[in-house]
């Protein structure tokens, strides 16, 4: 599985949304800027700042990567659950696709909000709800609920986009505002995106679903797209708050 051209493509589905939520949360004016967990560098590498960028991420593999793409950024190998700065440094601290996979999501925030200023900004910019996972014909359901199973066994808490709110104001963050990704009127994916699609569900669904299932319904998904029948929608929420 090639990471990076998946973190690409997660940074294009939420790039509209990031431009104004780094906006409002003061991204002009900015003196220093954390990503949580940044990987392979591909929002950082797309950040428009004058600021001091910050990364941090527990994979010294995907950290390579990330100072191939973001050499401008200050990139260390850490935990979620302890970041190492001092209280109050960054301006702005945000996350994108990360709580779910980092056990104690609570304490990820509570150290989201230890290292930023107060008036700081915390962002989450997307956490999906596989629970909720929409998947149309109906004979491809059961993709949904494999691939909560699959994220389940590896560690992930599929349902984490449902709880931002609830997890914001347990960490003492102030939520500003809310919302979710993928509007009415989205275009559908075309083939390269859903050949990517599928070579990250295969890999969720290794060891869980025999390789002649995942090829059955793979078939399947790509018949559906082409009778333009298809439906395939991960409820995908952002939110942003402040360091009261």
């Amino acid at each position: 599985m090639e990471w990076h051209k998946r973190f690409v493509q997660q940074a294009a589905w939420t790039g509209e949304i990031r431009r104004y939520l780094f906006k409002r949360a003061g991204l002009p004016v900015a003196r220093r800027v954390l990503e949580v967990g940044c990987g392979t560098g591909a929002i950082l590498a797309g950040l428009e700042t004058s600021a001091a960028v910050h990364g941090l991420d527990r994979d010294a593999i995907r950290l390579v990567e990330a100072r191939r793409h973001a050499p401008q950024a200050n990139l260390t190998c850490a935990d979620a659950l302890r970041l190492p700065y001092a209280p109050g440094i960054f301006d702005i601290t945000f996350c994108h696709f990360l709580l779910l996979w980092v056990g104690e999501p609570l304490q990820a925030l509570r150290e989201m909000k230890r290292v930023t200023r107060l008036g700081g900004s915390i962002l989450a910019l997307a956490e999906p709800d596989y629970y909720a996972r929409v998947d149309k014909p109906d004979e491809l359901a059961p993709l949904g609920r494999w691939q909560a199973e699959s994220l389940r066994r590896q560690g992930a808490e599929p349902g984490l986009g449902n709880r931002l709110p609830e997890l914001f104001r347990q960490a003492g963050i102030r939520p500003v505002e809310t919302g979710s990704l993928y509007a009415d009127g989205a275009q559908p994916p075309g083939p390269a995106e859903r050949d990517l699609e599928w070579a990250v569900l295969a890999d969720d669904l290794a060891g869980l679903v025999s390789p002649e299932q995942i090829q059955r319904f793979k078939c399947l998904d790509e018949a559906a797209w082409q009778r333009g029948v298809r439906v395939l929608f991960v409820p995908t929420y952002w939110m942003l708050g402040t360091c009261a």
